[in-house]
């Protein structure tokens, strides 16, 4: 596949998932804005061009690494269920299902947002250019349009919404344009956190999910706080990996999943042969059934962190693992994970900032409805709640949803090593396992690392993987005892992983993934 999403930068480099978003960032470090004002501008934008996946109806995580941080931070504006939520909400079909979906489509599907509070802490407490500076392009955009991508239509045509809006009319190709957004935006530059959480837009907010037999209330907005976390770490064959912490799994599983693999020499293997992919999917299997066991909120249960991330552990895992046969990992997972229908950027700079985001609205339209006259879509995260209401990943008040998304930054010597993350719901942590040890196993550059062929397992015992893998590989793996499954050569549902490598000569490496929109933009 011819791609041009590669970039090589001398100052910095901005890679997400789209064009005009990673365009704003580079103008932003370009006009003498640090890594975390580009981020935030870059957040902002892909509200505006990629409104489908993300924006200010939503939430997720930031991690931060700059060079007055000795170690990073984790910014966590993951949503939270409102205090009317309960492990009964939801009237269930007689197979298990949700009555007529409400905790994926509706008013009961929407957790209380917090990209907001989220992109504004970040800003205030990390870059060095005002709210106004920061949002002014993105308001720009909203009103001048931008060219609807054969993927945004797709999304929409997919889960239209529910309300009146001018996404109701998109056509592949246009130039679209928001004004209502521009407007929310250009209020919450002026007014800060309290236009969205505490004012005209929240009034609105509560208007619309009222409508639809939402439970958010004006005091759950006001209430929403940012927390502020230390990452999940490890390491892998001398490198320091950070990544995200509960209420994301990922983090925690990307790291158990890379310290089993590096009780083998993956160096040695082929990538995607045969023995290649039998390793790893027999490590995914055992990685996924610990984390239906055991993940949730750390903030309502005990989470066992420590011996999942520990090296003795993944030795006793990886010791038990037949490299001639596949072993089906009995266990059911009654959990519902945040949606493939995410977004991830990566910021790099030459002073040794990195700024690694991945945020969500959960499903592509998320609740399918948008507060009236606000130009946004509200998420519908409490569809990652389990619904099974005597699960540790029920609906609970203020409780965050599980989550598998995994902002990660990788060090090496104190030095910046790369940044990434991916969209990709449960699949988040066999991407991005994948890619840092193409990266660090096979020294493939960023480039080649991310465009690889992808496979993945999990307890349904099933290696998904893309048609680019030879036929030869997957019949190998079939005799071993594995299910099998294709999907497109680039497919959607294998990620959409945006980061960059910082190179020995003091050069920052970009690159966007070609399953999806997206590039990378360097100066």
């Amino acid at each position: 596949m011819e791609d041009n999403r590669k970039v090589i930068g001398v100052n910095a480099v901005v890679a997400s998932a789209r064009n005009e978003a990673s365009q704003i960032g580079i103008d932003i470090l370009k006009k003498g804005g640090n890594a975390v004002d580009a981020a935030v501008a870059t957040g902002f934008a892909l509200g505006v061009c990629e409104p489908s996946a993300s924006g200010i109806g939503g939430g997720g995580f930031m991690m931060i690494k700059n060079c007055s941080l000795k170690e990073p931070v984790l910014i966590d504006f993951r949503e939270v269920a409102p205090r009317a939520a309960s492990a009964d909400m939801y009237k269930v079909n007689s197979d298990g299902s949700i009555v007529d979906e409400e905790n994926s489509i509706g008013g009961k599907s929407v957790g209380v947002p917090g990209e907001i509070k989220g992109l504004i802490y970040a800003l205030e407490n990390y870059g060095t250019m005002s709210l106004r500076e920061i949002i002014e392009p993105s308001i720009k955009l909203a009103e001048e349009g931008f060219i609807v991508t054969e993927m945004m239509y797709n999304h929409f045509f997919e889960r239209p919404l529910k309300t009146d809006s001018y996404y109701k009319n998109l056509q592949k190709g246009q130039t679209y344009r928001n004004p209502h957004l521009a407007k929310t935006l250009s209020l919450i530059s002026r007014e800060g956190a309290n236009a969205f959480y505490d004012g005209e837009i929240a009034d609105k907010i509560i208007n619309e999910v009222d409508k639809y037999n939402g439970i958010i209330t004006k005091e759950d907005l006001a209430d929403f706080k940012v927390c502020i976390k230390k990452p999940v770490t490890g390491e892998y064959r001398g490198y320091k990996i950070y990544s995200c912490p509960l209420p994301s799994s990922g983090g925690t599983h990307i790291i158990q999943l890379l310290n089993i693999l590096e009780n083998f020499d993956i160096s040695g293997f082929k990538v995607n042969s045969a023995e290649y992919i039998h390793l790893f999917s027999e490590a995914m299997k055992i990685t996924y059934s610990d984390r239906a066991k055991y993940m949730a909120d750390d903030r309502f249960y005990d989470v066992p962190v420590a011996g999942l991330t520990s090296k003795e552990y993944a030795k006793e895992i990886a010791n038990k693992i037949d490299l001639n046969n596949s072993v089906k990992i009995d266990g059911f997972n009654p959990w519902n994970y945040e949606h493939s229908d995410t977004t991830h950027y990566s910021v790099g700079d030459k002073y040794n900032n990195l700024v690694a985001v991945t945020k969500t609205i959960n499903h592509f339209c998320g609740s399918r409805i948008i507060p009236q006259g606000t130009g946004f879509i509200l998420n519908d995260t409490m569809a990652d709640f389990s619904t099974d209401k005597y699960s540790i990943n029920s609906p609970y008040p203020l409780k965050k949803p599980l989550s598998t998304m995994s902002p990660t930054i990788i060090m090496k010597d104190d030095k910046p090593f790369a940044c990434l993350g991916s969209p990709g719901g449960e699949k988040i942590i066999c991407i991005v396992a994948q890619v840092i040890s193409k990266l660090i196993d096979h020294k493939m550059d960023i480039a080649e690392a991310i465009a690889s062929p992808r496979f993945s397992d999990n307890l349904e015992n099933m290696v998904m993987y893309e048609n680019r893998i030879s036929h030869n590989s997957i019949q190998e793996v079939e005799k071993m005892g594995h299910t099998t499954a294709k999907v497109l050569d680039y497919d959607i549902k294998m990620g959409g992983v945006q980061g960059i490598v910082y190179l020995n000569d003091g050069k920052i490496e970009g690159s966007a993934d070609p399953r999806r929109d997206g590039k990378a933009i360097g100066y």
